[in-house]
């Protein structure tokens, strides 16, 4: 289990219930807020606190010390004001971590230069992980991790990579990932690889490196021959 942290989640709408739920099976700490006490009655027996507050009023959030929860979602809807001065207030307050949803391009620009330190837009980003899923059948999953960043994990059908070493294949200097995990076809997870691990039919690897680079490299380590 995942170390327990403290969570706010500011705003309980769909994608903020998702978020409580999340986390609340996770085993974590969560603290919901909303303005609306129909929707906070709702989650009251599920979560850790549930509170009816104003995410607009710095009082109310300094109260419920929201400058020091390991992790504070700003998970408001179409009420872009709201969520703009909820980012405001908890970055003031001293939340270390806020993650934001945003309706559209420009929100997102916006809570990025008030000191959002993420900014999701979820049907956004669902389309395009839909659509490179589909450019990328082979690619087990990915992560985005940054802009330039991300992590992934590839299945490897070329034989010309089976009996060789991860030295001898050098994966950093060859196709500039790092590979940080491997796991064999019998789900045996190797969570530190060394020089000498060998990779073997039907593995997979976990790398971590430029999205480009990673694509390079998944469609060589797909080829039969």
């Amino acid at each position: 289990m995942a170390n327990k942290e403290s969570y706010a989640v500011i705003g309980i709408g769909q994608f903020g219930a998702s978020i409580c739920d999340s986390l609340v099976e996770a085993g974590q700490e969560v603290l919901a807020i909303d303005i609306n006490p129909e929707v906070v009655n709702e989650l009251a027996g599920t979560v850790m606190r549930a509170i009816v507050a104003d995410a607009q009023d710095e009082d109310a959030l300094r109260e419920l010390d929201i400058g020091n929860f390991d992790h504070v979602y700003i998970s408001i809807g179409k009420n872009v004001e709201a969520s703009i001065m909820a980012t405001l207030i908890a970055k003031e307050l001293g939340a270390a971590d806020v993650i934001c949803r945003a309706e559209n391009v420009n929100h997102a620009r916006v809570l990025e230069r008030i000191g959002a330190d993420m900014v999701v837009r979820p049907e956004h980003d669902l389309a395009k992980r839909l659509i490179f899923q589909q450019l990328n059948p082979s690619m087990v999953d990915y992560v985005t991790l940054s802009k330039e960043t991300t992590l992934a994990e590839l299945s490897i059908n070329n034989p010309k990579f089976f009996g060789k070493t991860l030295e001898e294949l050098d994966f950093r200097n060859r196709y500039r990932v790092n590979v940080i995990i491997i796991v064999s076809k019998d789900d045996e997870v190797n969570q530190v690889p060394q020089a000498n691990d060998v990779i073997q039919p039907q593995d997979k690897i976990t790398v971590v490196g430029n999205i480009n680079d990673i694509q390079h490299l998944n469609d060589i380590v797909q080829k039969q021959k």
